[in-house]
């Protein structure tokens, strides 16, 4: 589809479904929170390794965040090409051209 097909008018996405972005939400908040709640954390045992808990607790979060945050951004990834889909197969978007650029 060229840009010439897209008027200002044109959805670009179609309806969103709230479910993916609230679970995203949830574990970014989580990613963020868990680390700043000191108190839980402030202490030296159990110790791993010879770590006290503080630190070996917080160098724990690091992998997890990557996690949450990857699994977050696949959440919200497809749910986009999800909304983008249900737009392409809307009947009659593709306005007076067909996909190989002809006039109908």
């Amino acid at each position: 589809m060229s840009a010439t097909n897209i008027t200002h008018d044109s959805p670009t996405r179609g309806p969103a479904k709230p479910l993916p972005y609230v679970i995203s939400g949830i574990l970014l908040a989580a990613a963020i929170i868990m680390p700043l709640v000191v108190p839980m954390y402030a202490k030296d045992g159990p110790r791993l390794f010879g770590f006290p808990f503080f630190y070996w607790y917080q160098m724990m979060w690091v992998p997890i965040c990557a996690i949450l945050i990857g699994i977050s951004y696949w959440l919200v990834t497809a749910e986009d090409k999800r909304r983008r889909a249900a737009v392409r197969q809307e009947p009659g978007h593709r306005g007076k051209h067909d996909a190989g650029g002809e006039a109908k």
